[in-house]
């Protein structure tokens, strides 16, 4: 059966090239980064590489990389460093729309005595920033804002938040999972002081993350015990998904202007189609300012784990939202955010392509998803044509 493959912001593939790379650290290169003797000299300076790799794509110095598990450790890290580094500030900042890395770690702190103000979105879902900056107080420690949603592809104005944050001196986080290797990231033309990014969601391994924390920042490591990383994460680093991060990074700074382009492209003939063949649907999001690769498309008055289940008989793979949240029955948290009705809600399906994705592809899903679509409506008690 043919597999059509458009659930990219879950997780991609890994790049060839990425595991070519990587296979020699599970053979011949596989001695421990930190160790004195020759093996570990040889780990070691494929670390200082993949570094160099990963602080390239952000324009960032090699020795504000710190490699994490993932980006939920990474968001983990980032915040409560914050907390830690200012102890007497009990106030956090973020959205009501961030990834539950951010926005169920923040939920936990509230428990923990700290309080949170969740800035909310608008029906397009774009941030009101006129509630972000109202909530800034003495009291804040740290801002973390998403840089693009996961779900809507929108995307946030990351300078104009920073600046205004920075303006008050306090610390500003953003999860760049979604962002880093589908828009330029610079972190020399934005002051935030940590960002994060994951391995897996630009054709890299799962299981691999990094932090950028800027120059000077205070830092107190989440992960305690050795001194790797510069005693910033103590634990024996991942060294092959590591060296696999460090290449993705650069095959994806040298495929930006496709993403951009051709990508963006099967994007756009995705939804048009789709909108246009399929009535009572609708798409979600800031349609001026989102990722290239991803449309959020919400088919009114059917269920949208039926349209994935059809779908992937059809040997098409999609998502109904955060594959974080895929196991809840509840709508997702960021379209309830953006009021979108309760009856669309349900039936919202993401497409995220990527630079594999063919045209081919894209019109064997507008091929096959109108009748599937109308079939669901058939059985539905809901649903009456017009």
């Amino acid at each position: 059966m043919k597999t059509v493959y458009v659930d990219n912001n879950a997780t991609t593939k890994i790049d060839g090239a990425v595991l070519e790379e990587m296979m020699p650290c599970f053979t011949e290169i596989y001695g421990n980064p930190s160790s004195m003797h020759h093996k570990g000299g040889q780990s070691g300076d494929l670390l200082k590489k993949a570094r160099r790799r990963v602080a390239g794509i952000l324009g960032a110095r090699d020795d504000e990389i710190i490699f994490t598990s993932c980006g939920t450790e990474s968001n983990n890290t980032a915040i409560r460093s914050a907390l830690l580094a200012n102890p007497a500030k009990k106030h956090i900042v973020t959205t009501m729309v961030e990834h539950p890395a951010v926005k169920s770690l923040c939920e936990s702190l509230d428990k923990e005595g700290y309080r949170t103000t969740f800035v909310p979105v608008d029906t397009r879902g774009r941030l009101d920033l006129d509630t972000l900056y109202a909530g800034l107080s003495d009291d804040t420690a740290i801002v973390s804002v998403m840089w693009a949603n996961n779900e809507t592809g929108t995307i946030f104005p990351i300078l104009d938040i920073a600046k205004k944050v920075k303006e008050r001196g306090i610390l500003f986080h953003t999860d760049a999972v979604q962002a880093v290797g589908k828009i330029p990231v610079d972190v020399n033309a934005i002051p935030f002081d940590m960002l994060s990014l994951s391995g897996h969601k630009l054709h890299a391994p799962k299981g691999v993350g990094a932090l950028y924390l800027r120059n000077k920042t205070r830092f107190f490591p989440y992960m305690i015990g050795g001194h790797q990383e510069h005693n910033r994460r103590g634990g024996t680093e991942n060294l092959a998904s590591i060296v696999g991060l460090g290449k993705a990074c650069e095959i994806a700074a040298e495929h930006m202007d496709e993403e951009n382009t051709r990508v963006k492209a099967l994007r756009d003939k995705l939804e048009t189609r789709l909108t246009a063949l399929i009535p009572k649907c609708f798409v979600n999001g800031d349609l001026e300012h989102r990722l290239p690769n991803t449309t959020s498309i919400s088919f009114e008055f059917i269920e949208g784990e039926a349209i994935l289940l059809m779908m992937n008989e059809e040997g098409i793979c999609a998502s109904s939202g955060s594959a974080c949240t895929s196991g809840s029955l509840e709508p997702s948290h960021v379209l309830r955010a953006m009021g979108v009705p309760f009856t669309a809600a349900h039936g919202t399906i993401r497409f995220s392509l990527c630079r594999y994705n063919t045209e081919d592809e894209v019109d064997f899903i507008i091929e096959k998803l109108p009748p599937i679509i109308q079939k669901l409506r058939n059985m539905s008690p809901f649903w009456k044509e017009d």
